[in-house]
């Protein structure tokens, strides 16, 4: 299994996007993108999942790990989703109060808290 990752830079805040099945296959290659990310200095992260088909318990860890790494730095964790069958899954475990979540990248670029 392949994931699907890109990145951006947009102002201060670097956008990954994620495509596909983040799962206990794939969510590695999503963990050493975002420490990558922090260690080059990148402490702002919009993670784009508009793209994402599935997510499981170990990308829900991977994405708490990432949010750790930017905090220690004092930095910032944004998720970008906008389907209905993934928000349930923050909204269960209780991360939505956790993450940010917006609706479109330009939306996690602009907001400020």
């Amino acid at each position: 299994m392949d994931l699907p990752l890109s990145t951006e830079t947009m102002g201060d805040r670097t956008i990954v996007r994620v495509g596909g099945e983040i799962d206990v296959y794939t969510a590695p290659k999503l963990r050493e993108q975002l420490v990558e990310l922090v260690n080059d200095g990148s402490f702002h992260l919009v993670v784009d999942m508009e793209g994402v088909d599935f997510l499981d318990s170990t990308g829900l860890g991977v994405l708490v790990g990432g949010l750790k790494r930017v905090r220690a730095h004092e930095g910032s964790l944004r998720l970008v989703c906008n389907q209905e069958r993934i928000l349930k899954i923050f909204r269960i475990t209780g991360l939505t109060k956790v993450f940010p979540i917006h609706t479109s990248v330009e939306e996690a670029v602009a907001a400020t808290d």
